[in-house]
């Protein structure tokens, strides 16, 4: 038996820790959160490139520090290991707003699949092999309804319970670094981590213009190979997609996106959700939700919530890429 995996890094450009500065607008690229960053921002005498960079790099640190699960002492690290119960401001806002998408998605989206995603092959210290007997087992680790809060500790219903906040923390980190460069005074920005993002202001009078990839196997450059652009006007987006994060076991792909409803890696036709939210914490949550539940569903739950607007590649039954949109995107969107 032969496997193959494939885990290509996102990543928006290939500057590392990098500024540039036009007439205008001030450029910062760097990594955080295994992937890449990118910030333009209105240039100003008060705001070096420098002193930014180094508040965003601090910010980021500080999201490391309560909710990478690839850092052993972070406070989700701890929880997860029962070192403590414990939970600071980050892990309670993104804990709540978890619970707030798992209720409204019907489950779709829940941060307690750990179990499932490392037991498919997923994560750090994944099995790489399924052992269907063990799924009862695994799924009496799933479900939001099986953690609460009391003040700031946290309580898992099973000490093996493991929760994974990587599915909403990037699009988290783009609100916080959003915050922090307007509480700089500065008003016109866009930031993009892992490929997540959000606009504030405007540029040279209108807006920015964000790509949306074309979510095909081998597509492991972003922006190089694009399905459509986006006009965003003071929005958050998030894409989420199965093209990247992968594995081939036996002739058979499995994707990264597992059903903790059924406990399996979803299967449908639903290629790539991009989903546009005012807050791109909720944008990211959503995207992940509706590449669980599929295109027809994904449609029905955008539809449902006035505050969505989504953007969907399926491919039909002979293959060929379709897109559906929300209407009011029709005029923002420009397809390739």
């Amino acid at each position: 038996m032969k496997m193959k995996y494939f885990f290509p890094l996102f990543a928006f450009c290939l500057m590392s820790c990098t500024m540039q500065k036009t007439d205008k607008y001030s450029v910062i690229d760097g990594f955080t959160q295994g992937t890449t960053y990118h910030v333009v921002y209105e240039a100003s005498s008060k705001n070096s490139p420098e002193k930014v960079r180094q508040g965003l790099e601090r910010l980021f640190n500080k999201v490391d520090r309560s909710l990478s699960i690839y850092n052993d002492s972070s406070v989700i690290s701890r929880i997860n290991s029962n070192m403590s119960n414990k939970t600071d401001s980050m892990f309670l806002e993104v804990f709540r707003l978890s619970a707030d998408v798992w209720e409204k998605s019907s489950g779709a989206f829940d941060i307690t699949v750990g179990p499932l995603v490392k037991a498919w092959g997923f994560g750090p210290d994944a099995l790489k092999r399924f052992d269907k007997s063990r799924l009862d087992s695994l799924m009496a680790l799933v479900g939001m309804g099986k953690v609460r809060i009391e003040g700031d500790m946290v309580f898992k219903e099973s000490p093996s319970m493991f929760i994974d906040m990587n599915a909403i923390a990037q699009g988290y980190t783009v609100d916080l670094a959003i915050n922090y460069l307007k509480k700089l005074g500065i008003k016109d920005c866009l930031v993009e981590v892992g490929g997540e993002v959000r606009s504030s202001g405007d540029k040279n009078g209108a807006g920015w213009n964000v790509g949306i990839d074309k979510p095909v196997d081998g597509n492991n450059d972003p922006g190089v190979e694009m399905e459509a652009i986006i006009t965003l006007n003071n929005k958050a987006l998030a894409t989420s997609g199965n093209y990247r994060k992968f594995y081939v076991e036996d002739g058979i792909k499995y994707s990264h996106t597992i059903d903790p409803v059924t406990g399996y890696p979803a299967r449908h036709t639903l290629l790539s959700a991009t989903v546009f939210a005012a807050d791109c914490a909720t944008a990211d949550a959503f995207a992940t939700a509706c590449m669980v539940v599929g295109k027809d569903s994904a449609i029905s739950m955008i539809e449902k919530y006035d505050f969505l607007e989504g953007y969907l590649i399926w491919s039909d039954s002979d293959g060929i890429m379709k897109t559906w949109m929300s209407k009011s995107l029709k005029e923002l969107i420009r397809e390739k």
